[in-house]
């Protein structure tokens, strides 16, 4: 078979579509669990093993660049500044050269392939290209000035004195690199943590293929199969299978798992069908292995772990460098918001404190990212005695438990404003899907029972707002029809985040809280 026909017996796009329609599975067709099953001890052991976060290669190459950026022109300035000491009309063409000069080295690195794993590993095989784009980079600068007749107007000492001491610079700092991640590759602090789905020779195949690559970042956490012992033995390449699919759920959100790999034979879609199922409520890389499959496709159907294919089924939302820029778009706007926002906050916390007695703050359990339990703060709506911390009974129009500066709190949302102090300490974003009280329910069943595949809402951080609430879903919870349309907002959100999306839903919400229809 051609390595560009693609097979009719499947389609990788056919399969995304077919996943994307397990979401609308109507409540009554699929199977009900009672809860989530417990991990036997060998599984939460090693679950436990692997709480801290890592740092993909994504983000160590991204500061990698960011950090030669920075010193190259600090390098290029203090030079600049003891030996030219230029005029201050004069500074900004300087600074120009120097931000285009750095700039220039951090492309000409990127275009030479210098900012791959292996090669910040073998610093010494790359210094010729190091060394070339940093020259490269001079070159096309001096190509610049020349075209400008300006050249003569600029020190060739600092210009030399530059080159110099950048060259001396990325060399010493590629080899501490190098010696850097060999070390976080021993102590896991840079590396890709993975479980394999399905046993048997497929996964150990797969295993022995991933493990003999070199410069291999990819830790095997472990094994489930649903299948006995007789078709899936309990060791497979040395890994313990720790337990079943249903299982997995629960052990993937005790540990940080970054990928999940599919290893079944591509004609299975059916059991993969039932496996996905499952699987992409967890905020996870989601891959079929394709290495042992006689089926070709197109190079661009695959991605690839090292040099093994894989056919990409379903991507962590907001990961890396997104997940980086959408942290600094909430650390700002939350400062914003509270220096625009403090008398606000000051006079609804006196009302609050005088009005009635009990404290000012009212925490909550909620659901946050991945399902781990958070303390979310509210100013207090309701009298102390009466309240209902589990919010199993939901807050109803003319509900006595409410106090009446509580009601206004809750019909403007001012009661929401001290979860800006959970978007500092990382428990929120500013924008994202609603957390809800762990144990809220409507019509006596909680929300994961009314809605398929609720909990992957889970995947990425809760917000203050979210695009279902600037879309009058908010307020209370009381048929299945609202908790159903929520969910499909907060889905909608997350597979088109954007920061552009977060700063349209942050900007609305001020003009959507005047409807208080629903809000109670």
């Amino acid at each position: 078979m051609n390595q560009f026909d693609r097979p009719e017996t499947f389609d990788p796009e056919a399969l995304r579509k077919k996943v994307s329609e397990i979401r609308t599975v109507d409540h009554e067709q699929r199977k009900t669990d009672k809860g989530p099953p417990e991990l036997n001890p060998l599984a939460r052991q090693i679950a436990l093993q692997f709480r801290a976060d890592t740092y993909t290669p994504a983000m160590i190459t991204g500061l990698i660049r960011l950090l030669e950026f920075c010193v190259l022109f600090t390098i290029g300035y203090a030079i600049n500044a003891q030996y030219v000491e230029p005029a201050f009309e004069e500074l900004p063409v300087y600074l120009a050269i120097l931000a285009g000069g750095s700039a220039l080295a951090v492309a000409a690195m990127q275009i030479a392939d210098t900012y791959q794993v292996p090669a910040l590993r073998a610093w010494l095989r790359m210094t010729p290209r190091i060394l070339g784009a940093w020259a490269a980079a001079f070159g096309a600068i001096a190509l610049a000035l020349f075209f400008l007749k300006s050249g003569h107007l600029y020190s060739r000492v600092w210009v030399a004195a530059w080159f110099a001491a950048g060259a001396f610079f990325l060399i010493t700092e590629r080899a501490f690199i190098a010696y850097s991640i060999r070390r976080w590759s021993r102590n896991g602090t840079m590396e890709r943590r993975a479980v394999v789905v399905g046993g048997g020779q497929p996964a150990k195949d797969l295993i022995r293929t991933i493990e003999h690559q070199p410069d291999n970042d990819i830790r095997i956490c472990g094994i489930f199969d649903d299948r006995d012992e007789r078709r899936s033995p309990n060791i497979i390449a040395g890994y313990p299978k720790l337990g079943t699919v249903n299982e997995l759920v629960e052990f993937a959100r005790l540990a940080r798992i970054d990928m999940l790999i599919i290893s079944l034979p591509l004609t299975a879609e059916k059991r993969i069908l039932e496996l996905l199922k499952k699987l992409w409520i967890l905020p996870v890389d989601i891959r079929l292995a394709a290495h042992a499959n006689n089926l070709r496709f197109r190079p661009r159907s695959y991605s690839h772990v090292g040099q093994v294919p894989m056919l990409d089924i379903f991507d962590k939302p907001i990961a890396d460098w997104d997940s980086v820029a959408k942290r600094c778009f909430d650390i700002f706007f939350s400062i914003v918001a509270l220096v625009l926002l403090w008398p606000v906050m000051l006079a609804a916390a006196v009302a609050v404190k005088v009005t009635s007695p009990g404290p000012i703050i009212f925490k909550q359990h909620r659901h946050g990212f991945n399902n781990e339990t958070i303390e979310v703060y509210k100013f207090r709506s309701m009298y102390t005695h009466m309240s209902d911390p589990t919010a199993r009974n939901a807050v109803t129009k003319g509900d006595p438990r409410v106090t009446p500066v509580g009601r206004f709190l809750r019909k403007s949302s001012i009661d929401e404003l001290p979860q800006i102090f959970n978007v500092l300490k990382g428990e929120l974003s500013l924008v994202g899907p609603r957390p809800h009280a762990v144990l809220a329910q409507t019509q006596d069943r909680s929300y994961s029972d009314v809605v398929e595949g609720y909990f992957a809402r889970h995947r990425v951080k809760p917000g203050v707002t979210g695009w279902a609430q600037i879309n009058g879903w908010r307020g209370e919870i009381d048929n299945d029809e609202k908790i159903r349309f929520r969910t499909a907002f907060d889905l909608f959100y997350i597979e088109n985040w954007s920061l552009l999306l977060d700063l349209k839903i942050l900007f609305l919400t001020p003009f959507r809280l005047l409807n208080t229809d629903n809000a109670y």
